[in-house]
């Protein structure tokens, strides 16, 4: 549907929600793919330990995946995804800031930030990173609310 990144974030934007809503399905799918075989391999694992909660293990697959490609922003996100629910809140936000070193427009890194700072008492710097994530993705409900908190 989406013939690169560019026209997906710009859907992102409009105000028609169900392009929008793929255009963000379009994107995790494109940022779920570094470009390296092995790499998508042991980040495929990775996630399957994540959805079963194995988060050790998660974390640890993770990490040789930005060993092995430290350029992939989505391997760091997952990461810091991993982290933040093992309440690893420092080391999280680390990783999303690796994730928007690399992907600027990423969302979910900008909003999972945020959550952090949230978890943290560091209102104001949750504030910025959701304003941040909306300004990506204006259709965000959850990111909405938090700011509302």
């Amino acid at each position: 549907m989406f013939p690169n990144e560019q026209e997906a974030l710009r859907a992102l934007k409009g105000q028609d929600r169900l392009s929008a809503a793929n255009a963000e399905a379009f994107l995790w799918r494109h940022w779920c793919q570094s470009g390296d075989q092995e790499a998508d391999r042991v980040f495929r694992a990775a996630v399957d330990a994540m959805q079963k909660r194995e988060l050790e293990l998660a974390e640890t697959l993770f990490s040789k995946v930005i060993e092995m490609t430290p350029q992939f922003a989505e391997g760091w996100n997952k990461r810091a995804t991993v982290r933040y629910v093992r309440q690893n809140f420092a080391g999280s936000i680390s990783d999303c800031q690796e994730t928007l070193t690399r992907n600027p427009n990423h969302f979910g890194a900008s909003a999972g930030q945020g959550l952090c700072h949230m978890a943290l008492g560091e209102y104001r710097e949750a504030a910025i990173c959701f304003r941040r994530a909306l300004e990506i993705h204006p259709h965000l409900k959850a990111v909405q609310q938090n700011l509302t908190l």
